[in-house]
Formats: C-alpha cells, sequence, structure tokens
C-alpha cells in the first residue's frame, strides 16, 4: 500500500505539470485571435518571427543565387582610400565615382577587412544577415512602443517580402547599413535619448543621403520639445559629426568631397526608375520636371507641419520660443507623435522623388505598417490596407517595371498619403488659455 502511495506521489508533478501545460495550450488557443490582433503581443509574435527569419535568411543565402551590382565597386572605391587616395574626385569603382559620404567609406572598408578584401562573398552575405536580423529588431521595439499595429501584419512585413530579402543578403546594398542606423536612432528618441539619437541620425546620414528625407520631421521634434535654443545643441551634433567623419577628405579636396558625397542634383537613369516608367524618358531627364517634384515635395511637408503636426492654435513661429514661455504648455511627445512625424516625413519624400530604384524600397518598408494601421481613416479596412501593401510588393518585384506597375505604385502612396491627412490626427489639437479663463 506504501508503494502504491509512493507511486502515486511521484506521478503527481508530472500529472500537475501536464496539466498546466494543457491549460496553457488551452488559453493560447482560445486567444489566439487576440495573438494576431492585439498589439500587445507584438514581442511575442516578434520573437516568433526572428526565429522563423534565421531559417528563412539561410535558406536564401544558401539556396538562391548572388548577384553581383555594386559590391565589387564599394570595394573598389574604399580600396582607392586604404591605398591613400583622399581626393574624392579620384576615388570610383565600376559604376562609376564614389557618391557616399564618409560614413560609408569607413564602415565599407571595415566589410572589406572582414571579407578578405571583399572577395568572401559568402560572409559579407552572413553579415549582412545579421544586419537584417538586427534591422527587424529595432522595428519590432519600434512598433512595441506605439502599440498601434496588430501583430498579423508582421507577417507580411518579415516572411513576404522576396525583395527585401534580396537587398540585404543577395545584393549587399549599402541602403541597408543607413536604415539599420536610422532605426537605432528611432529607438533612442523614443528612450528620450535626444543627443544620442541626433548622433546616430547624423551617422546614417553619413552612410547614404537619403536619410535626409527623415530630417523635415526630426527638427520638428526637436523644435517643438526644446525650442530653437535648446534645438541648436542637437543639431550641432549632426553638423560636428558630418565635419569630424569627412576631416581627411575635406582636407584634400574640400568642395570635390561636398560636390560628390552630397549630390542633389545628382541625374538618375530612366531605365532603372521603378516609379515613373510611364512617362516619355524625355521628361523624365527634364529639370522642370525635378523642380516640380521638390515644389511638390515641400507644399505637402509645409501642410503636414501645418494643419497635421502643429495643432496649438499658435503661430508656426511659436516653435522658436523656449517651451516654457509659449502660450500653450508644452506636453511631453508620445512615441507615436515621434514615429509618425518622422515616417510620414521620409514617406512624403518618397512619394515624390525624383527616382525611386529597386534598393530603395528599404527605404521606407519597414514603416508600411505603421503608416497604414497606426492612423487609418474609417473607409480603410484591414483587408484594402493588406491590398495596398501587396500591390507595392508586387510593384517592386516587376522587373523591369512597367508603366502598370509604376502607376499602380502610386496609386497605393496616394492613398497612403489620403489616410495619413484624412485620418486621426497625431498631434491633437490645442487651444491656448485665455487670461478671462484664468
Amino acid at each position: 500500500m506504501a508503494a502504491g502511495l509512493r507511486k502515486r506521489g511521484r506521478a503527481g508533478p508530472a500529472t500537475r505539470a501536464a496539466g498546466l501545460c494543457g491549460q496553457w495550450l488551452r488559453r493560447a488557443w482560445q486567444e489566439r485571435r487576440l495573438l494576431l490582433l492585439e498589439p500587445r503581443y507584438t514581442l511575442l509574435l516578434a520573437a516568433c518571427l526572428c526565429l522563423a527569419e534565421v531559417g528563412i535568411t539561410f535558406w536564401v543565402i544558401h539556396r538562391v543565387a548572388y548577384t553581383e551590382i555594386d559590391w565589387k565597386a564599394y570595394m573598389a572605391e574604399v580600396e582607392g582610400v586604404i591605398n591613400g587616395t583622399y581626393d574624392y574626385t579620384q576615388l570610383q569603382g565600376d559604376t562609376g565615382p564614389l557618391v557616399y559620404p564618409a560614413g560609408f567609406v569607413y564602415i565599407f572598408m571595415g566589410l572589406y577587412y572582414a571579407t578578405d578584401r571583399g572577395t568572401d562573398i559568402r560572409m559579407a552575405q552572413h553579415i549582412f544577415a545579421v544586419l537584417y536580423l538586427a534591422t527587424l529588431l529595432l522595428v519590432f521595439l519600434i512598433y512595441h512602443q506605439t502599440c498601434k499595429v496588430p501583430p498579423f501584419v508582421f507577417f507580411f512585413m518579415c516572411c513576404a517580402s522576396y525583395r527585401v530579402h534580396s537587398i540585404f543578403v543577395l545584393r549587399l546594398f549599402n541602403d541597408p547599413v543607413a536604415m539599420v542606423l536610422l532605426f537605432l536612432s528611432v529607438n533612442l528618441l523614443l528612450a528620450q535619448h535626444w543627443s544620442w539619437g541626433c548622433c546616430c541620425f547624423s551617422l546614417a546620414v553619413s552612410v547614404k543621403m537619403n536619410v535626409l528625407l527623415f530630417a523635415p520631421g526630426l527638427l520638428f521634434l526637436l523644435l517643438k520639445k526644446f525650442g530653437l535654443r535648446g534645438a541648436l545643441p542637437k543639431l550641432g551634433i549632426c553638423a560636428v559629426l558630418q565635419v569630424v567623419l569627412g576631416l581627411p577628405f575635406l582636407l584634400k579636396n574640400p568642395v570635390g568631397y561636398l560636390s560628390r558625397s552630397f549630390d542633389l542634383g545628382r541625374q538618375f537613369l530612366f531605365r532603372w526608375t521603378v516609379n515613373w516608367r510611364f512617362l516619355p524618358e524625355a521628361l523624365f531627364l527634364h529639370r522642370a520636371f525635378h523642380l516640380a517634384l521638390l515644389t511638390a515635395h515641400l507644399t505637402v511637408l509645409l501642410l503636414f507641419v501645418l494643419c497635421r503636426w502643429h495643432r496649438t492654435g499658435e503661430g508656426i513661429l511659436s516653435l522658436l520660443k523656449d517651451p516654457s514661455k509659449r502660450k500653450v504648455p508644452p506636453q511631453p511627445l508620445t512615441p507615436n507623435q515621434i514615429v509618425s512625424t518622422l515616417f510620414t516625413s521620409n514617406f512624403i519624400g518618397i512619394c515624390f522623388s525624383r527616382s525611386l530604384h529597386y534598393q530603395f524600397y528599404v527605404w521606407y518598408f519597414h514603416t508600411l505598417p505603421y503608416l497604414l494601421w497606426a492612423t487609418p481613416a474609417r473607409w480603410l479596412t484591414h483587408l484594402l490596407r493588406l491590398l495596398v501593401l501587396g500591390l507595392i510588393e508586387l510593384s517592386w518585384n516587376t522587373y523591369p517595371s512597367t508603366s502598370c506597375s509604376s502607376a499602380t505604385l502610386h496609386a497605393c502612396h496616394a492613398v497612403i498619403l489620403l489616410q495619413l491627412w484624412l485620418g486621426p490626427q497625431p498631434f491633437p489639437k490645442t487651444i491656448p488659455h485665455s487670461k478671462k479663463a484664468h
């Protein structure tokens, strides 16, 4: 009898463990819908997706052929610096002259040595695979703090995009390097480390200039939080870092460095455009068309600043004042206000870009779920938003681009821009308190 009691006693803990496991599985099954719809489960689903991405990325590297486009050119450009050439006008690779700022040179110089002078492509692919996973982690941390996007959307942001996997591990472009630094900067801003955030932002700009599309949003946030006097030191960090990084090249040929690495008027080839294929090539290359796009870009940005972001009832010049001296008491910036301002600023720039090439997809791919779900207009259902995501992915995967794919991309951009304008305000309207009210 005692033996029987001991036997039941030994079985007790195992039975309880099995019961708890069963309860957990039943609860998970019962809440399966919430796991996909509630933003509070973002990190749980993100962990699962990151694990899946490890396998997917490894499979892509070892099963899909690598395509050489710019990697050898990058290596030739940094090799020139290693050999002692600091005149930017003398640095070039197979695809043309070096047109990226100094941060690019230092980072890809490290990759040059890590990949046996750029010859070990498989090592470079594994490094970019780690970079891809780091990008996902930083993006998921942003979405976790904003709590706006239902987790089921992240399946489409991770596993479903062939083009993004290709840009990272099959093409080895420098765009992902710039974007991982940008997302690190956004996380630092969300953690209220504004100086460090500006430092990382400037470092991202030093890799590729496209990050400047976020700059109007960052400037607005700095002025709103600190006023002009408080924002100047943060802007100074951005400027000083650019000077320090570019110093060896500035000392040798300052005009050559600035004209090559920050060439805002660089002409793009029509055969690579993703967004303007339906235009005649002569119009695509015409300076009047470029000026019209720049005017439209600045106009839409100004409208968002005046009507969507600055809603205190005071004039726009009140942003220059110290926050304590404004009529409306300053309110802390929320994570959604920070992310919405930055992502919208970048998206507006992309909508009016003179040309988008295939590797430019990573400039805004990871921000699309936020832009579609964080401030949704009532008429834009989950199904319609998924349709927009799918059509954008299809447009970027059509090679070479066609008039139809380019027009579809613009239509999707227009839908997103319209719902950003018509959706709930990221900055609620506040009215200055009158003296009579006090």
